[in-house]
């Protein structure tokens, strides 16, 4: 039976630069990447490739050792241009230089008939399964395993987010093929979520083998997190997978059509970006075509997602495999008079004490990567409670990692989170902590141990 929540713990971030919902036209990227970086969780990354060789979208390209039966595969079609390593010989990317046109690897149609392990193999051999994400740890899913549900966030909170009804149109008939495979694969519910103060997509509204769910509320209502949370709570032992709307749509289209389409629309949005805008492109696309030549891109950020939870990158850098955004801010690279004490009503802030005027503005904020502040010791304010939705203790969860008491952060629910279920509180922190690294540190303390 469908639910309904509304949540009010939380804060959403207004910030100038939104993309309009248009597509636009940018010169075609002419590389693309993997990066193993992209995906926690990779322990033994092997390459499948060599330079000079040449491939088709869905060729597979890497693996991990520990789970050698998911592949992750070519986004496009064309020639191995270079296989970067870093320190250690750690690899960092493979890059491919794409063809005019991309021609597929076609497994044919799958028949959605056959077991649940037969159907889990050949999505796991496709190129399709990395979009597939375990919760506890979030780190690509364990084809073997058995998850008591699926979770697909059908609308994104985020800062600047691009609405997702966008950027799936056109993609009804791959969506629900989709989610009939994923059906196949839990014995318990597909649950797709949906914004319960907007008027539910078409795309959504019809979709059948799944409980359509509505949240409503700030960010971090469209996280996927928090939406477990309220409708069925990660427990020590529970397994639940989570799926992106385009991971969706990427499955169907391998179930229909036998192919690993990695074709994506992705928001270009930030005050700075050039030209905003929606385009079309692929995973792991090169940015520098769709940043539209930024003036001094050195006194800027590029950030491959949004500003809380997004990855810095240079302007020749990749798009992540995970992200359906690029975003460009101003640097804040510079000393205030009076730091936070001046009177202004230009931050945005969570505080009133800090930009003491920020709540008596509407509308957006232009914002900067400055922090307003340095690193200290853990101040408990309960300001995280504040911006968290969950029946969590966050304060203490994250000084139990800091202290690597295991069983604490266990029993305080670790378990229930990732990364972007703390961001929140990583912007609100008046201690400036690196909460989301904290995080990520905690859960491989639990994976590894």
């Amino acid at each position: 039976m469908s639910k309904i929540v509304k949540l009010k713990k939380g804060f959403d971030l207004k910030l100038v630069g939104k993309a309009p919902m248009e597509l636009i036209q940018v010169t075609a990227a002419n590389t693309f990447a993997i990066k193993p970086t992209d995906f926690p969780g990779i322990q033994r990354p092997k390459v499948l490739v060599n330079e000079g060789d040449t491939v088709k979208a869905g060729t597979p390209i890497l693996l991990d050792k520990a789970m050698d039966q998911v592949i992750y595969a070519a986004p496009v079609s064309g020639e191995v241009v270079e296989i970067k390593r870093g320190e250690k010989r750690k690899l960092l990317e493979i890059k491919i230089l794409a063809d005019s046109s991309v021609t597929y690897e076609n497994a044919g149609a799958l028949d959605l008939g056959q077991d649940r392990a037969s159907l889990a193999g050949k999505l796991a051999a496709s190129g399709v399964w990395p979009a597939i994400i375990q919760r506890p740890f979030g780190i690509v899913a364990n084809p073997a395993d058995s998850p008591k549900a699926i979770f697909v966030s059908g609308f994104d909170t985020h800062p600047l987010a691009p609405e997702v009804s966008f950027l799936l149109q056109g993609e009804e008939r791959y969506f629900q093929a989709g989610i009939d495979a994923l059906a196949k694969l839990t014995p318990g519910k597909v649950h797709v979520n949906v914004d319960g103060g907007k008027q539910v997509p078409a795309i959504f509204s019809g979709i059948k083998n799944a409980q359509v769910n509505q949240f409503s509320g700030p960010h971090p209502a469209g996280n996927v997190g928090t939406q477990i949370h309220h409708l069925d709570p990660i427990n020590k032992g529970d397994i639940v997978w989570t799926v992106s709307p385009q991971g969706v749509v990427q499955i169907g289209k391998f179930v229909l059509e036998g192919i690993y389409d990695a074709s994506k629309i992705i928001a270009l949005t930030g005050s700075e970006m050039n030209q905003k805008g929606y385009v079309k492109t692929y995973t792991g696309a090169n940015v520098a075509t769709f940043l539209g030549g930024v003036a001094q891109p050195e006194t800027l950020r590029i950030i491959s997602g949004n500003v809380l939870t997004g990855e810095k990158i240079e302007k020749d850098g990749y798009l992540g495999f995970y992200h359906n955004q690029v975003t460009v801010i101003p640097e804040g690279k510079y000393e205030e008079f009076l730091g936070w004490l001046k009177p202004s009503a230009s931050k945005l802030s969570f505080h009133k004490a800090i930009g003491m005027f920020s709540f008596l503005k509407s509308g957006e904020f232009k914002v900067d990567t400055n922090t307003h502040g340095e690193e200290r010791p853990f101040v408990v304010s309960g300001v995280f409670e504040k911006v968290m939705p969950m029946d969590i203790l966050p304060t203490y969860l994250f000084k139990a990692i800091v202290t690597e008491d295991f069983d604490e952060m266990e029993e305080l629910g670790l378990y229930e989170v990732i990364e972007e279920d703390v961001a929140l509180c990583e912007f609100v922190d008046p201690s400036k902590n690196e909460l989301q690294e904290l995080v990520r540190h905690g859960i491989e303390l639990l994976m590894y141990n």
